[in-house]
């Protein structure tokens, strides 16, 4: 159940476009919170707010902020502009916005008729945080690549929460972000996976998407009830379109957990199970008896898909380049340098598909 709380605006300790971080005086003391003024207004120091502190309550890694309601004594204003598209729907903060698919948008009729991304190489992960290091590997040999990130909804549902993307659009490694299903937020809103990608190809007219849900994910330590298995489903969306899909394995040195040493079983679910459409998977030539494991585990998916040995020789001085924070699980690059390195091989594999 949600846990609330009312409380006041003691300062503002950083923003990035869409977001607010404060710290928020609240009964039990000091609490950080994240606004969204698009949604809620702008909080200024002094304002009194509403918090939902569910996710602070539960000591959430990704989402372990107090998350602003409303500003009752400062509301934003009406939107006066063109879109038909809810998002959140039937939630306190649902959203109207302009998808690009819509009726009323000037790319209407480009996506109407939109059927192929005409062989666009699209890198598939479960993992947000699997995004900069792909688009490492990407730029490693493509430093001009027009690349546009797909973000699907099964972790956050505001682009605004990321602030990765937003450095990442600022130093021009992304083109635009791609808000489809009940995400929003970003350059573009879509409303499904599929005209998500037709718009980064013929809207931003991307050379490479990148698929991934939201910051965030949602697991529960079971085969199927994990939120990045909708990567399977991206991979068969790929496909359909006639793009080309990459499949980028989620591999692990630094978790302690056995399902994900090695190559994750969410991996093997989404690819080996979800995904019924071939895609080719980068497999990292990764040293030792570690990247042996690697390749034995990636054999399960060879009944479907293409394996593609990737060397990774080079990469993590391409990731030591990295413009954002490089973290996974609350691990950083050197404390699970494979992760890193798998996820940059995918990058480097669509490099090589790009004419």
């Amino acid at each position: 159940m949600i846990r609330w709380r009312k409380g006041e605006v003691l300062r503002i300790r950083r923003e990035w476009p869409g977001a607010v971080e404060l710290d928020v005086a609240v009964p039990e003391g000091e609490c950080r919170a994240l606004a969204y003024p698009p949604l809620v207004g702008r909080p200024e120091p002094g304002d009194e707010v509403l918090l939902n502190t569910t996710a602070l309550a539960m000591g959430l890694g990704t989402g372990g902020y107090a998350m602003v309601v409303a500003v009752p004594n400062r509301l934003p204003e009406d939107p006066d502009g063109p879109g038909h598209l809810v998002k959140a729907r039937y939630t306190p903060l649902q959203a109207t916005v302009l998808g690009a698919d819509e009726q009323d948008s000037p790319f209407h009729e480009v996506l109407r008729e939109a059927d192929s991304l005409d062989g666009m190489p699209v890198v598939v992960s479960d993992l947000h945080s699997a995004l900069p290091p792909i688009l490492c590997g990407l730029r490693e040999s493509r430093p001009d690549v027009r690349v546009a990130y797909v973000m699907q909804d099964g972790g956050a549902l505001p682009a605004w929460f990321s602030m990765s993307c937003a450095k990442l659009r600022e130093v021009g490694w992304l083109a635009g972000v791609v808000t489809v299903g009940q995400a929003f937020g970003g350059d573009v809103e879509a409303v499904t996976t599929h005209t998500g990608l037709l718009a980064a190809r013929h809207v931003l007219e991307a050379d490479v998407a990148i698929v991934t849900q939201g910051p965030g994910n949602l697991g529960s330590g079971t085969r199927w009830g994990f939120s990045g298995v909708m990567a399977g489903e991206a991979v068969n969306a790929a496909a359909v379109l006639r793009g080309r899909p990459v499949a980028a394995l989620r591999v692990s040195e630094g978790d302690r957990r056995e399902r994900h040493h090695g190559v994750s079983h969410h991996s093997l679910t989404a690819y080996g199970r979800v995904a019924l459409a071939p895609a080719q998977v980068p497999v990292p030539e990764l040293p030792g008896a570690f990247g042996e494991r690697v390749r034995d585990q990636s054999e399960l998916l060879a009944v479907r898909h293409e394996l593609v040995p990737v060397p990774v020789g080079g990469l993590h001085e391409a990731l030591l380049a990295s413009p954002v924070r490089l973290s996974t699980m609350g691990r950083g690059l050197e404390e699970d340098l494979a992760y890193f390195l798998t996820s940059a091989a995918a990058g480097r594999f669509a490099a090589s598909l790009l004419s």
